[in-house]
């Protein structure tokens, strides 16, 4: 239950705190003093959209905060344990806003808003004022039928054969669209891989043939010059061996008489050695020159053949290497795209029957729920006042014209959520057929369906904590007292808080609490006051008779105080 409630700064609330307890606890107060501002600020605390607006003038931030007492929840500590939180048996929610943005936070760790809603939604219920008109557009039924008994199991395993048959859709219709692209492309490619083919690419190919061209084109250089290097050795005026020879021979005397010229005959040695194998290389080297003005020509036509392709395709010889290997793969797949098609369509089909046979189990379960809750709603409803309500849940199939597969000789359509038609009929007066909600119910009726779904959802769900924001719409005397008494005997399975403007309901709380607008020097603020017995018959009388509340009024505040704590 939520054990205590802190606001700040948020709207017309400066500051308060106000501890609820067990049971039903209403909250009563005039038109504009701030009811909707503390659903407001409950509503921050469970994780739904805040405006910056909701700050206080002349405030930093505004603060929700809620202490709540939970049980032993393993969903909320599997939550709590995925995202770091340390889980007790009171949890503290809190929500800020900045003008920046806004923060969350469990137990003092701050969370994501999504974490915060999850938690929310596993602790609270709230109903607002206008959600009661959700159950009058059809496409909302699913959600409410979806939330009683063991459809959530079967749901989730009909969404997991469901993502997989999205996955086999997305991928048969990806192949198709791709077999079409190729086609379009498959002469060019073939084209292309001729050309390629043809031209007998080779990754090192361009630096091996500029080597080749570079000796062919200085073959004559090649030859002049190593010809005068072979020639040094036959030159008797310029005999570079013989030289060499007289300094080895005179550097020999030297070096006996003076240790210092060793080094230098070193030397002088270790150039005869170079100079005559250049010289032998030079000599061998002339033999191997090759004179070939054809094969240079060749070279040149090669060269002009790559450097067009090159330019043509955008790319360097390795890449063009690569881009052949891609659309001979291309080409290959295009050549196979039946085979593949057909052994994807095969895949598509057995998945088909499997998610079939998920949905079937899924739309029994959700007419075997409907049955079982329309029987229960209609009893909650006969406590409500409404004594021959009819209710019927039709499930049918969702029909389409180009659907995955036929069940029952038709075509059905899938969505996320199952392949079902879900929609709610009521009668409301004996001998009447069930027609759509929408066409039959009134306002009050509507309140006491929601009132009696509600109900229903909690005991169901073990919700500790319910909310309720003027769920009373449309009805007085003595069907508010029924629901009164309905919202009093809910309350012995989770803790409620009403808002309510109906005494025969404020009359059945536990707790009471007055919402006042209170003007303080030049501001106004929103108060939430503890009710004391005899100030909560006296709001029970003023709900009655207005603002002059008489002895009458506070005699029948009383009695109808004491007959209905008497009677629960």
């Amino acid at each position: 239950m939520i054990q205590s409630l802190y606001i700040k700064d948020f709207a017309l609330i400066d500051e308060l705190e106000v501890q609820f307890g067990e049971g039903l606890n209403i909250l009563t107060g005039q038109t504009g003093a701030g009811k909707s501002i503390i659903i407001g600020a409950l509503n921050m605390i469970l994780g739904e959209r805040a405006d910056t607006e909701v700050i206080r003038r002349g405030a930093d931030k505004a603060i929700s905060e809620a202490t709540i007492k939970v049980s032993d929840n393993s969903e909320l500590k599997t939550l709590l344990s995925e995202n770091e939180v340390e889980f007790s048996e009171y949890l503290i929610l809190r929500r800020e806003i900045r003008q920046t943005g806004s923060r969350a936070f469990i137990n003092d760790t701050p969370v994501n808003i999504s974490v915060l809603k999850a938690a929310g939604d596993l602790l609270v219920d709230l109903h607002g004022q206008h959600d009661h008109q959700l159950l009058l557009r059809e496409e909302n039924h699913r959600g409410v039928i979806d939330s009683f008994g063991e459809i959530e199991p079967v749901l989730a395993t009909y969404q997991v054969e469901f993502a997989k048959m999205k996955t086999l859709q997305k991928e048969l219709s990806s192949l198709k669209k791709r077999e079409s692209e190729l086609q379009e492309k498959t002469e060019l490619y073939r084209f292309q891989v001729k050309e390629l083919e043809q031209a007998q690419l080779t990754t090192d190919e361009e630096e091996e043939m500029l080597t080749e061209m570079n000796l062919l084109d200085n073959a004559e250089v090649l030859d002049q010059k190593a010809a005068a290097i072979s020639e040094l050795s036959e030159n008797e005026e310029a005999d570079i061996l013989q030289l060499l020879n007289i300094l080895k021979l005179n550097l020999e005397d030297l070096a006996r008489i003076e240790p210092e010229f060793a080094s230098y005959l070193e030397e002088i040695n270790a150039a005869r050695v170079s100079v005559n194998e250049a010289i032998q290389f030079a000599e061998r080297y002339r033999n191997n020159i090759e004179f070939n003005p054809q094969r240079l020509e060749e070279l040149r036509q090669r060269q002009s053949e790559l450097n067009r392709l090159q330019k043509k395709y955008q790319r360097d010889v390795p890449g063009l290497i690569s881009y052949l290997n891609e659309i001979q793969r291309e080409l290959s797949i295009a050549d196979n795209f039946d085979l593949e098609i057909e052994k994807l369509q095969k895949s598509v089909a057995k998945q088909a029957s499997l998610l079939a046979g998920s949905a079937r189990i899924l739309h029994e379960e959700r007419v075997s729920v409907g049955k079982k809750l329309s029987t229960n709603i209609e009893e909650e409803l006969s406590r409500l006042g409404i004594p021959n309500a009819k209710l019927a849940v039709r499930v049918d199939w969702q029909q389409s014209t180009n659907g995955w597969f036929e069940i029952d000789g038709l075509s059905v359509e899938c969505t996320e959520y199952g392949c079902d038609d879900i929609r709610i009929f009521i009668s409301t007066n004996k001998g009447e057929e069930p027609k759509p909600l929408a066409k039959i119910a009134s306002g009050g009726e509507i309140s006491r369906v929601m009132l009696a779904l509600k109900s229903i959802l909690a005991k169901e769900q073990s919700l500790p904590v319910m909310i309720f924001d003027e769920i009373d719409t449309g009805i007085s005397g003595e069907i508010s007292e029924k629901v009164g008494r309905s919202m009093r005997t809910l309350s012995m399975h989770c803790q409620i808080v009403a808002i309510t403007h109906q005494p025969q309901i404020a009359s059945q709380a536990h707790h009471h609490y007055k919402v006042a607008k209170i003007e303080n020097e030049d501001r106004t603020i929103t108060r939430i006051i503890p009710l004391s017995q005899e100030e909560h018959i006296r709001e029970v009388a003023s709900l009655m008779s207005g603002a002059e509340i008489s002895e009458s009024a506070l005699h029948s505040a009383k009695e109808l105080i004491d007959q209905n704590t008497f009677s629960n």
